[in-house]
């Protein structure tokens, strides 16, 4: 406890002063080892340059998702993603069905819209940074029967979109076939849970 209340403040500490410095100071040696006051310390102090930097170039998804319906409590490391912190927003169409978070024989509407903010972690310059704005759109099979109806993409920080290979998103979240190809936040963090 005491551990976890020094870390805290250290984290608090340096995230005041690295507020001067675009918030990327983190005193821990694993985004795994992150408490949940360290995550709010590290989004409160991103998030805002997350929102502006996403919607910077005018996409309409980076542009409104935050006034979509919030999925967790905060953002949280699921292990997808390269490990980074992850906080998801569904659209009106998505978020009934999403909020659920059933495990089988989940059908997502078409036009459900899942925006991911991430935080990348840098544990070798021990630095935290935004990172993409994942995105999913469910376009149906007509449109993409590859990826199971879906339409994967990201926003970087900057606000440009990236290019992404729909496969290589898509054959992870296969894993998830049950579930529409939905991976969900992690069940501490779920709201409702």
């Amino acid at each position: 406890m005491i551990r976890k209340l020094a870390m805290a403040a250290v984290l608090t500490v340096a995230a005041g002063a690295a507020s001067a410095q675009d918030c990327t100071a983190v005193t821990v040696e694993d985004q795994f080892d992150l408490t949940e006051e360290q995550i709010g310390v590290l989004y409160e102090c991103l998030s805002e340059k997350m929102a502006t930097g996403y919607a910077k170039e005018g996409d309409a998804i980076a542009a409104n998702y935050r006034d979509w319906a919030p999925t967790a409590t905060r953002a949280a490391v699921a292990g997808a993603h390269q490990n980074r912190l992850l906080n998801t927003f569904a659209n009106d169409i998505a978020a009934e069905q999403y909020l659920k978070f059933e495990e089988e024989g989940v059908v997502m509407p078409i036009g459900s819209i899942l925006a991911k903010e991430s935080i990348t972690i840098s544990l070798k310059k021990k630095a935290a940074r935004p990172g993409p704005l994942f995105t999913m759109i469910k376009v149906g099979t007509d449109l993409a029967p590859d990826a199971g109806g879906w339409l994967y993409g990201g926003i970087q920080p900057n606000g440009k979109v990236m290019k992404v290979k729909q496969s290589f998103c898509h054959d992870c979240h296969v894993g998830w076939e049950a579930q529409d190809s939905l991976g969900y936040p992690v069940h501490e963090v779920r709201l409702g849970n």
